[in-house]
């Protein structure tokens, strides 16, 4: 039988791996990974060392399964866009490889599972900002302003940023306004790290009737705005160098690692207002690349004391 065919039988005649995999499909795995790229530097600039082990471990799996949670009610609450659109085409509520009421017992154990974890082996302000987390990312920017502005990923984004006041949380039991800076750092870069992809797959979003802002704007007006978030980005990261007291490394690599960041935006701007061919997807890879090394400077920084 055809997989694709196959996929779409419906999730009571596949196997107990397929369904493994669905489960963790609808998590979005690779939002996870991102979260938790940010999360354990946070918690060692918080710790200004090596945290405890356990605590890491409890903080990256609630964290993972609250993440996991949106992404999860995410994927039941958007089913009729994802399919449409094809880049969506194939998570398990389209192919019917888990069903609805599965995705949503799914959400709502893996949410409660985070918090627990949270607050027993971290602490309950971690665990309420988790709680605040996913909260933001369902309702906030899914059931809110997804469909009714093109601003939608600059103030959905928020959600996306909760990670680094969840892991600074964890170690400290408090808040300061170091996390509150790596906090607006993800916030600033969450849009033009998204609106390439938008470009991307605007006919999709299109035809999908969401109003990214590549859809109701054209390329240029995108692309001067990944500019400009672009250069707020790499402006509130240098922040962090007076406030957290970070070190010749740190600021290597926001110098560095912004600079090319900004440059890799100017030229998806001045391609589309020649009206050249864009690969907007050059600019999306190459944003997490540098929010990769940026929070690999913030882990590395504070162990080099110097």
């Amino acid at each position: 039988m055809d997989v694709a065919v196959e996929s779409r039988v419906g999730p009571g005649r596949i196997g107990a791996r397929r369904k493994l995999q669905a489960y963790l499909a609808l998590t979005k795995p690779r939002v996870v990974e991102l979260l938790l790229v940010v999360t354990v530097p946070t918690m060692i600039l918080a710790q200004n060392g090596i945290p405890n082990l356990l605590l890491v471990l409890a903080t990256v799996v609630g964290g993972a399964m609250s993440a996991g949670s949106a992404g999860a009610f995410n994927c039941y609450f958007d089913r009729d866009i994802d399919r449409v659109m094809n880049r969506t085409k194939n998570r398990p509520l389209v192919t019917g490889e888990l069903s609805d009421r599965e995705a949503l017992v799914f959400a709502w154990g893996l949410g409660v599972a985070s918090i627990l974890v949270l607050g027993f082996f971290a602490n309950w302000l971690a665990a309420g900002l988790s709680l605040v987390a996913i909260l933001l990312y369902v309702v906030f920017y899914t059931l809110i302003l997804k469909r009714r502005t093109p601003q939608n990923i600059v103030w959905g984004g928020i959600a996306g940023c909760m990670p680094v006041l969840i892991g600074w949380a964890a170690v400290t039991g408090s808040l300061t306004w170091t996390p509150f800076i790596l906090f607006f750092i993800i916030f600033l870069w969450t849009p033009p790290h998204y609106w390439p992809l938008s470009m991307k797959y605007r006919d999709d979003y299109k035809s999908a009737g969401v109003p990214m802002l590549a859809v109701v704007r054209g390329r240029a007006v995108v692309g001067l705005q990944v500019i400009l978030y672009a250069w707020a980005t790499v402006a509130c990261s240098l922040l962090l160098i007076p406030v957290a007291d970070m070190g010749i490394l740190y600021a290597a690599v926001a110098l560095g690692a912004g600079g090319w960041f900004i440059y890799e935006t100017h030229r998806l701007y001045n391609l589309a207002i020649r009206h050249e061919h864009v690969s907007p997807m050059r600019v999306f890879h190459g944003s997490i690349a540098y929010l990769t090394l940026l929070f690999l400077a913030i882990a590395i920084d504070p162990l080099l004391h110097f």
